[in-house]
């Protein structure tokens, strides 16, 4: 795969992924790595915050990227100092956004083809996502790629702590089978980067979200999935 992106983007950060052993598995995040959904839930949550007298802006849900939408539409409630019922406005906020996407949501470059070499390959494979499973399997039927192409999909309604807290990784990688050190996590939200580092797993972030300076913890950056770095797929393909 052509690393010539990778190289612009990360030359001035440290490789540190390949001082360790095979990678057996890869824990996917959702949103900005497989598809990017983050207009539309930002637009359905804006809209479900107007629909309940609030009126709120984009930028006010960035610190809250990836972390999941208890998080995402809770931390933004606190902004304002506003009731927030969790699952109540969560499940107005997924209704209003399974409308907004349909028909609308597309994979991000390379994703269709490197889960589908992966696979062939005999990777393990999961998807770990801090949404709640409704808007995961949303997400997949829409992108028309079938839940079973996964091993394992751990969402936020299967884990208590939502990123940066390790713990949704570590569970996905126990439910393949794996050491979290025999884990790539592939992130695109500081959130998750730091979650994937907490739990001890190799991590290539995407600038789909967020500028390469706010995601050098992790090990390898990459524009999107059509830029695996060599380093990688020599490991895996």
């Amino acid at each position: 795969m052509n690393t010539e992106s990778k190289n612009t983007i990360a030359s001035n950060f440290p490789l540190s992924g390949g001082t360790k052993g095979a990678i057996k598995g890869i824990l996917f995040d959702m949103d900005g790595v497989l598809v990017d959904s983050e207009e539309f839930i930002c637009e359905a949550a804006i809209e479900m915050f107007a629909e309940r007298g609030l009126q709120v802006k984009p930028e006010d849900f960035l610190p809250f990227v990836g972390a999941g939408e208890t998080r995402y539409l809770g931390g933004v409630a606190e902004k304002y100092g506003f009731a927030y019922n969790p699952e109540r406005d969560k499940m107005r906020t997924y209704n209003i956004y399974e409308i907004k996407v349909k028909g609308k949501l597309k994979p991000l470059p390379g994703t269709l083809s490197f889960v589908s070499e992966c696979k062939k390959a005999g990777v393990k494979m999961a998807v770990a996502s801090s949404a709640d499973r409704v808007k995961v399997d949303i997400n997949l039927r829409e992108m028309g790629v079938p839940n079973d192409t996964f091993d394992a999909i751990i969402s936020g309604s299967d884990v208590e702590h939502k990123k940066p807290n390790p713990e949704i990784f570590l569970k996905a990688a126990s439910k393949l089978g794996l050491k979290p050190d025999e884990c790539l996590v592939v992130e695109d939200a500081v959130n998750g980067v730091e979650a994937a580092k907490a739990a001890g797993c190799r991590c290539l972030a995407l600038t789909t979200s967020f500028s390469a300076e706010l995601l050098q913890k992790a090990d390898w950056i990459t524009s999107n999935l059509s830029e695996v770095p060599e380093e990688i797929t020599r490991q895996l393909l």
